[in-house]
């Protein structure tokens, strides 16, 4: 019983953890409204090229964070798919298929999607990766001017298009995540604790999806140019 208060929790921080950096991910791309300079500036920023050192300077060294900040990130991803693997295991372990099947009746259809939406999320992951981070040049650009690479890629309508099904399945697990999460962390305590909770899924889904999306869909309509 203790092991699985400890997972569900651990799986709780991790995915809090991984909506921040979506939060703080979602704030970069739309620097693309501000401008090209703004946004190659802010990319620079992070990973301490720029001439002020960067984030986290000078209490630490140029570069040194954004690979500090990597390792923990995927360190919360790991421990988020070993606890969520673990916790499924363990359920269908002790209380059988037909058992999970009866509660799969009753959950929102962003909970039956979680397990699925998240192995596609985890594919997307490491395909967003390589695109821009691993294979910079895989869509052409110049990885010293981060905004062509992301102008070249969502100049393509498929690529658009890609991106907006995977962050229907991200925001879909954010929206289940966050309530769950919450839950866990003790703040689902009343009726009116749990309408509370479920807006802000709600509300923080959303957010993530229109934010997400403005970008691409306005270069693509040539808004941004």
């Amino acid at each position: 019983m203790r092991s699985t208060v400890i997972k569900k929790v651990i799986m709780a921080v991790t995915g809090l953890v991984m909506i921040g950096f979506l939060l703080v991910h979602m704030y970069g791309n739309l620097k693309m409204f501000v401008s090209f300079e703004a946004y190659d500036h802010y990319a620079h920023w992070l990973k301490g090229l720029t001439d002020d050192g960067g984030i986290m300077a000078p209490i630490m060294p140029a570069g040194q964070f954004i690979w500090v900040f990597r390792f923990a990130l995927l360190a919360a991803i790991v421990l988020h798919i070993w606890s969520a693997a673990s916790l499924s295991r363990d359920t269908i372990r002790n209380r059988g298929d037909k058992y999970v099947n009866s509660k799969r009746l009753v959950q929102t259809y962003s909970a039956r999607t979680m397990r699925w939406g998240g192995v596609i999320i985890a594919f997307f992951v490491v395909f967003h990766l390589l695109q821009f981070t691993i294979v910079p040049k895989s869509f052409g650009g110049d990885p010293h001017e981060p905004h062509t690479m992301v102008m070249n890629a969502f100049l393509e309508w498929w690529m658009v298009a890609f991106y907006a099904l995977c962050m229907v399945l991200i925001c879909m697990h954010v929206r289940h995540g966050v309530w769950s999460a919450l839950t866990t962390l003790g703040a689902n305590t009343s009726t009116e604790a749990r309408k509370v909770l479920n807006l802000v899924a709600i509300v923080v889904a959303v957010v993530l999806y229109v934010g997400f999306m403005i970008m691409p869909l306005a270069i693509l309509f040539g808004v941004i140019k």
